[in-house]
């Protein structure tokens, strides 16, 4: 075979090979188009995230021990239902109305309840005239013993005489009232719950909480139900003037109304706080909440559960601040400490030596750092327990010892009761405000108000403080009845309330008989 022939023979090989390769492509995409098979597409975008811990765990554990607290009290008088309005007194016309019919549908949705037109009141309204018992309020609470015991907020159960306890599952149990502390907002429900062991949080031991710490809140905003939110301790120790033993704990969870006796937990699910107050300038929820530390609860709760009185130190003394110009007339370093303004001729100080201008900064060797702290301290200690007080006097540093007394019964706001007596002074139901004595013993401050009281109507709010009723100073809630009581004698529709607010003055005028 010659050269020219080998070339020829090369290229043919080449053509039949390029149109089998064709063939056989031909034959796969042939059968890839029969077959229906989809093309290889790209995965969608996954992340894999860093697990970061959050709280469902906690809210597990826990969440079986936290309820809802439902207050009522009885009213009585008639009724006065939509269909009253109609001249249908009995409301059996509108009753007997097709169910299909526009005006039964709309009595019902909006006159009444699930028993038929005419037969409930509108949009939940507080009827103060209802003929039955009526919700007065709504907070939360948590079982701290699996027999029943429960603690919620003084002022979620006060001029209550029902108390329902729902659990977490929706169950409705009956509780009875075991004892009350205004001064720290504290009471403690009882469920009798047979031989059922409930689910219970104990208390944490608050000295060891940091700012910054997580915490976790649940409890019952708005009646909403079992709800948690999440949040960080903003600061310790903060006073909001609710009374002489604040020590509140801040914290940025939300916290809004119903949250009231609701616990915040650690991450080890301990109560650290019991959530009772908030700052609010709207009403609403800004990230500042203040709780009960639970050392403060824990000792008082252990007291109520026991049927006793929470019994308090006294020292017989007025105190007020140690501002930089006392100090330096008194050549004292620092504005630590509590001066003495008065001490009581009757007082356990007076009888101990102490005297006006004594400067108190010491209580068995803890530091004084201001009146508020040296109420707390004592507040905190049993009646008849002997302390050493130091003392700055004429320039020198001197310590007396001190027999500590009893708060005297007209001061003193925690008490033990049953079921069927009824709550410690200091609430005015008449007119819709829950009052304590001012720190300075110069009128009441308003710790709680109805929302539904004409107080409230007119602007009237917590942190207030009532200097005088019908230009008569008020120092004490017997004060405050007789004043009513003489209104009502001579007559008179309304009192005038002198109310003194950052500083600023204003009378607000109230109808006599009205919450």
């Amino acid at each position: 075979m010659n050269n020219q022939q080998k070339t020829s023979f090369r290229t043919r090989s080449r053509l039949l090979a390029a149109v089998a390769s064709l063939a056989i492509a031909g034959a796969v995409g042939f059968g890839a188009a029969v077959s229906g098979t989809a093309p290889v597409l790209a995965e969608a975008v996954r992340v894999d995230a860093p697990q970061t811990p959050g709280f469902a765990d906690v809210v597990d554990k826990v969440s079986p021990a936290v309820v809802s607290v439902r207050v009522k009290e009885k009213i009585e008088a008639a009724s006065d239902d939509g269909a009253q309005m109609f001249g249908d007194e009995d409301g059996r016309g509108f009753n007997n109305l097709p169910k299909d019919h526009p005006l039964y549908r709309f009595f019902k949705n909006f006159g009444g309840d699930d028993r038929g037109p005419g037969k409930g009141k509108r949009f939940g309204h507080r009827d103060r005239r209802g003929d039955g018992p009526r919700a007065m309020a709504q907070g939360s609470g948590f079982f701290i013993s699996e027999d029943g015991y429960v603690v919620t907020n003084n002022h979620v159960v006060e001029g209550g005489q029902t108390f329902t306890v729902v659990t977490n599952d929706g169950k409705e149990l009956d509780a009875r009232l075991i004892g009350t502390d205004p001064r720290t907002d504290l009471a403690v429900l009882k469920v009798d719950g047979g031989s059922q062991k409930f689910t219970y949080v104990t208390f944490a031991d608050d000295s060891k909480v940091r700012v910054g710490d997580w915490v976790v809140a649940v409890g019952n905003p708005f009646g909403l139900g079992g709800t948690v939110t999440a949040g960080i301790v903003s600061a310790r120790g903060r006073d909001i003037g609710a009374g002489p033993y604040d020590d509140f704990i801040q914290i940025d969870a939300a916290v809004n109304r119903g949250n009231s006796g609701g616990p915040a937990f650690n991450l080890n699910g301990e109560v650290v706080g019991i959530n009772t107050a908030i700052f609010s300038p709207s009403g609403g929820n800004v990230g500042i909440a203040f709780a009960i530390p639970a050392s403060t609860a824990k000792a008082v709760t252990q007291t109520l559960m026991a049927g006793k009185t929470v019994e308090r130190g006294w020292l017989g003394i007025q105190i007020q601040p140690v501002t930089q110009d006392i100090a330096d007339s008194l050549g004292l370093t620092g504005t630590k400490g509590a001066l003495v303004s008065d001490a009581q001729d009757d007082g356990p100080s007076r009888k101990a030596g102490v005297k006006a201008g004594d400067v108190i900064l010491t209580v068995d060797g803890q530091e004084v750092t201001s009146p508020k702290e040296l109420a707390r301290l004592i507040g905190s200690m049993q009646p008849g327990k002997s302390v050493n007080v130091g003392l700055w006097r004429g320039g020198k540093n001197e310590t007396v010892t001190i027999v500590l007394g009893e708060l005297p019964n007209s001061d003193k706001q925690a008490s033990a009761v049953t079921q069927d007596s009824p709550v410690e002074p200091g609430t005015l139901d008449d007119m819709g405000l829950t009052v304590t004595r001012a720190d300075d013993g110069k009128g009441l401050v308003v710790t709680d108000v109805d929302p539904g009281s004409d107080a409230a109507d007119r602007g009237i709010q917590a942190g207030d403080v009532i200097t005088s009723i019908n230009s008569v100073e008020v120092n004490g809630t017997a004060d405050v009845q007789k004043a009513l009581a003489d209104a009502t004698k001579a007559g008179r529709k309304a009192v005038l309330l002198q109310i003194s607010r950052d500083n600023d003055s204003r009378f607000v005028a109230l109808p006599l008989g009205k919450g």
